[in-house]
Formats: structure tokens, sequence, C-alpha cells
């Protein structure tokens, strides 16, 4: 959901990528793991390489911190839509930006997930930033087929465990004019129909929001369900759930033991929460503190548990620094700069020490 995503990756395309990760080290945060607990997870663990700050530096200092405590690395960005409609290919374009740091979080021990946005993250009304600067829209078949042309680059160049090919689509559909969400639901599914032509082994998912299905992002909103994006995305074979309950519940502990249950009931594709976190600080509205999210990562495992889940990915490991984001900084940026488990610096917070309880777990099919 965080525009600054972006700008990350656009900075480490831009640096000498190759030499620093012929130099890459250790970082700030204790990785002391003591004996596993008896406990067990289905879930397995995950991250993005979205940075604190947008240096090459402050990438590799993340992986090297999560990739301790992570089974999943997730690469989550809008489409590189001006380098795409003035004609580079999709392939030349991943060569660029995407391989080597793939490369690198696969050294890891790390598996691939990889979500294309069609839309903006920060946004959801709204086309993506940069088709909107060209004065371009997902609805033009041009668009469409370069974003199907990307898609089908990505699973054959970068090979992902499971390929997202739409976010938080309830949220789209509530907020965006219908002919977005109409563009998004068609170029979804051509995509789709593109990978199974081309024999990919690619899982391809998309993901709901859970507090727009729950009704928890208007006063007195009440549950809505996902029944028509189960419909309007049927080719996904995995349910991802985008949460962010702290806008929606004062206290960990105040939020439903069905809430992950109800959105899966009645379908039989596994669930994944592919986006998401607790804050740790005041923000807005919003009252929280590092112990509150500490206790929401212990009480997340009930949730994951309820209904299997294969996985639980947290694109942020460390909090984003709002200094180091050029202007404009978009207005409700700050409601999700402090859901990092450690601070901008990579220093640890109390929710650390909880995921890594987590991570503890013995995994089991």
């Amino acid at each position: 959901m965080i525009r600054t995503r972006r700008q990350a990756l656009q900075a480490l395309a831009a640096a000498p990528v190759a030499a620093a990760l012929g130099a890459c080290g250790g970082g700030s945060a204790d990785a002391s793991l003591s004996t596993p607990p008896p406990a067990t997870r289905s879930w397995q663990l995950g991250f993005s390489h979205m940075p604190p700050v947008a240096t090459v530096q402050a990438v590799l200092q993340g992986i090297d911190l999560w990739s301790q405590r992570a089974e999943i690395a997730m690469i989550h960005e809008e489409l590189p839509w001006t380098d795409l409609l003035a004609g580079m290919s999709a392939a030349d374009i991943l060569a660029r930006d995407k391989v080597q740091l793939v490369n690198y979080l696969r050294g890891k021990g790390l598996t691939l997930a990889f979500m294309a946005d069609p839309t903006d993250g920060l946004s959801r009304a709204d086309e993506a930033p940069q088709l909107r600067a060209l004065g371009r829209s997902l609805a033009e078949p041009a668009v469409q087929q370069v974003y199907r042309s990307y898609v089908l680059a990505v699973a054959s160049v970068l090979k992902p465990k499971w390929l997202g090919l739409a976010a938080e689509t309830n949220l789209i559909r509530a907020a965006a004019p219908p002919a977005l969400y109409g563009a998004v639901v068609q170029v979804a599914n051509a995509a789709a129909l593109d990978l199974a032509g081309a024999a990919s082994t690619a899982i391809p998912f998309s993901s709901v929001q859970v507090e727009t299905a729950w009704g928890g992002l208007a006063p007195g909103g009440s549950y809505t369900g996902i029944a028509q994006d189960l419909g309007d995305f049927a080719f996904s074979q995995l349910l991802g759930l985008s949460s962010y309950p702290y806008f929606a519940y004062s206290q960990p502990e105040n939020i439903p033991g069905d809430y992950y249950t109800r959105l899966a009931a009645g379908q039989a594709r596994p669930v994944m929460v592919v986006e998401g976190g607790w804050t740790s600080a005041n923000v807005g509205s919003v009252q929280s503190s590092p112990a509150i999210q500490a206790r929401y990562i212990a009480r997340h495992a009930d949730l994951l548990d309820s209904v299997r889940a294969q996985g639980l990915i947290q694109l942020e490991f460390a909090d984003i620094d709002l200094t180091a984001v050029p202007p404009p900084v978009p207005p409700n940026l700050p409601l999700f700069t402090q859901i990092g488990l450690c601070h901008s610096d990579f220093s640890p917070k109390p929710a650390l020490d909880a995921w890594d309880k987590l991570y503890r777990r013995a995994l089991h099919a």
C-alpha cells in the first residue's frame, strides 16, 4: 500500500548493484535465535526488500537481517509503465532492475513471491502514478497488453513461486471508478490465461483488503465479504489477504477470532497474508505503541492458525524514514511508515522478538 516501495526499487535499479552485492555484510539488529519452542506453524514468513531509505546499502542491510527470520521474499511493485510504454522490453527491464536482486534473495535460501500491482498502491481510487503522468489508462487495450507482456516476462525470467495479478481488489471496487475496476478484472484474467497458455508454474493469485471486507474502514460499516472478488478473480489459486487491522481495532485482542475464517469459508483456496502489519506509534486517530505492536504479532499467529495459512508477508522490515522521502509526501503515507519490526536505523523494536518467537516454531506442511 506504500508508494515509496516504487521509489526504493528505482534507487536500487539506478545504483551499482553488482558491486554492492559483492561487498554486503550484516546489520545491527540482534539475529540470535534461541532453542525452538514446541509450537508449530503451517505458515512461512516473509518480507519485501523495501528499505527505510532508498539506498542500495539499506536494501542489502535489511535483506541480510530479515533473511535470518523468513522463508519468503516478496517483490510488490507497480509496473515500470514509463519504460514499458516507451518501448523498452519487459525482459530488458527485469535484467536491469531485478535479476541480480532475485539471485541475491535466492542465495539467502528464500522463495520468491511477486505482486505486479496494476493500480496506485497508496490510492486505490486511482490509476498507477506513472500512467497518470503519461495521460494513459489501464482501460486502454495497448496498456493492458503491456501489462500482460510484463507478467509473462516476470514468470519466465524471475520464476516466482507465487505471482499476484491484482491487489486489494475489493478496495479498488469500493474506491475507484467502475471503469478502472473493470479494467483490473479484465487485465488480471487475461494475464492469468496467458500464464496458463505458457505453461507457467507460478501460482496466480489476487488479494483482498480484510478491513474493507469487514466494513472497518468506514464509520458504522458492516461486513460485506469477498464473494464478488472470488468470482471476478476466479483464476486465483491462492486467497491473498491485505490486513492492517489497527485501522479498525484499538487493541489486537479486539480482532474477531473469525477475522480470516469468515473470508475463507466456502472456498478451497489456501490463504496467505501478502501484506499488512500494525503501527508502533500514534498516527492520525490511531493510538498505538511498540508494546501493542508486539502483542499484535503474537495475536496474529492465532488468526493464521485458524485458516492454516500458507504464509505471512510483512512488506516493511524496518520503518520508512519520512525525512528521506522526496516531496511531495502523500498525506496518508505516515499511516504506514512505522509498521516495521525495527526502527529506520535497524535497531529492533519489541515486535522483532515477538516475530522471532513465531519463526522459531517448527514449520510443517
